[in-house]
């Protein structure tokens, strides 16, 4: 009897796992969404500006299920509604650690006195939701999210509230409250975050300083001033607790921590010397490790290794992807060994396509790519259009490959006219 019982309470555990398990797998994110929650995403966002400034700033969403026929089609646009939903500048956007929020930046929303952080609910993955927009006090010149696990984000601020020295990380609660501006008491030389990567395990996050905003106006004399440094935080106290200048960097626009690195090292680039640096955080060094000038293909173009700009790194850290503006390349590099990578991936869009955004599925398994960086029209000197395409590049282990299905061109897919897209975010 006992040895039935046991049997018995054996079977009935392994029934509650497989439904458990079968529950799972049949949940998604919203009615109109249909996303697995542990599946391949299903859905695409990509936010974006109207070329010429007369158009709302809007959300596009986009089919991203490869079993659909309409892969890659435009399902809906959620435009940002009025007062100062004109002009902001979309830039780069992030779910929530929940996926049900989604946060978006606007650039340049200071230099028409709008706010330039904006919430949008995205629960039912396929019918999102405009939230509010916010400002902080202490800076401007929105540029990149960071979920936390809680819920809400820290959010880098390159410039001061007029748009100079120093930044901020701003930071929103699960509630979307802002709760503070980090560090309390910034660094005053060249403080301009605007990559930023963070390891909490390990109480550490680090934050790239690019360059100072308002030095890209025409009100500005002379060029731009560029920066080539990393902070490094105690994550948990908001502090910056080392700055690591590199000397030789001109435009250090992203960092991003090897997931998994006993080290706590870091990747980042020079926009402008198309070097990869590998940072130590704790030893607070920098060397370089690779030269983009070596990419094969080599492109033939006026900034040295194509223009560097934004990072991505799978789960597993052994990859570095990065995107070359004005090469027109998005390459990968072997970074199994940090100290020595080498290229494994290559994908040639063309010298006047513009990668510049990229991001991962969490499977790791598909790259989306926006053609457009910045461009300031005649009120600035940064002039980085591309083509406003949207590509999808299939990640393997050792190669790259352009998804022929996937060829979104914001040029002629909305009524409103040309639209250039930025950020993207996937469930």
């Amino acid at each position: 009897m006992k040895t039935n019982a046991r049997r018995c309470l054996v079977v009935w555990i392994l029934v509650l796992a497989v439904l458990a398990l079968a529950e799972t797998a049949l949940s998604h994110d919203g009615q109109g969404g249909g996303h697995h929650r542990n599946g391949p995403a299903k859905t695409l966002y990509v936010w974006a500006g109207d070329e010429a400034r007369v158009a709302p700033d809007f959300l596009a969403v986009v089919n991203f299920d490869e079993d659909s026929g309409d892969y890659g089609k435009v399902i809906t646009t959620v435009p940002v509604p009025p007062p100062g939903n004109v002009g902001n500048e979309p830039h780069h956007c992030h779910l929530s650690a929940d996926k049900k929020i989604l946060g978006c930046g606007g650039l340049l929303s200071l230099l028409s006195g709008q706010n330039s952080i904006f919430f949008f609910d995205v629960s039912d993955a396929r019918s999102p939701k405009f939230l509010f927009s916010a400002n902080s006090a202490l800076s401007s010149i929105t540029d990149d999210f960071l979920p936390l696990a809680e819920g809400g984000f820290l959010v880098t601020q390159m410039g001061s509230h007029t748009g100079g020295t120093p930044g901020r990380v701003a930071e929103f609660d699960a509630s979307l409250h802002m709760v503070g501006e980090w560090p309390t008491h910034a660094p005053h030389h060249g403080f301009n975050p605007h990559g930023i990567s963070a390891r909490p395990e390990m109480n550490l996050m680090v934050t790239s300083d690019f360059l100072m905003p308002a030095s890209t106006l025409n009100v500005f004399l002379g060029d731009p001033e560029l920066r080539g440094a990393v902070r490094v935080w105690d994550f948990k106290d908001r502090k910056v607790v080392r700055t690591i200048q590199i000397p030789g960097a001109l435009g250090t626009m992203d960092v991003k921590l090897i997931p998994g690195d006993r080290r706590g090292r870091a990747f980042t680039a020079g926009m402008f010397d198309g070097l990869v640096y590998l940072v130590n955080p704790w030893k607070g060094t920098a060397q370089t490790v690779f030269d983009c000038e070596d990419i094969v293909p080599h492109i033939e173009v006026p900034v040295p290794g194509g223009m560097v700009q934004l990072l991505a790194m799978p789960k597993s850290g052994d990859r570095l992807i990065f995107a070359s503006f004005q090469a027109g390349q998005v390459g990968m590099l072997d970074v199994t060994n940090p100290e020595h990578p080498f290229q494994t991936g290559i994908v040639s869009l063309g010298v006047d396509a513009g990668p510049h955004a990229i991001a991962l599925t969490d499977d790791d398994k598909r790259l989306v790519v926006t053609d457009y960086f910045l461009n300031e029209d005649d009120f600035g000197k940064i002039h980085f259009e591309g083509d406003h395409r949207v590509h999808v590049i299939k990640v393997f282990q050792n190669h790259l490959d352009l998804d022929p299905r996937f060829d979104l061109d914001f040029n002629t897919e909305f009524p409103t006219g040309p639209a250039r897209p930025h950020g993207v975010a996937m469930k």
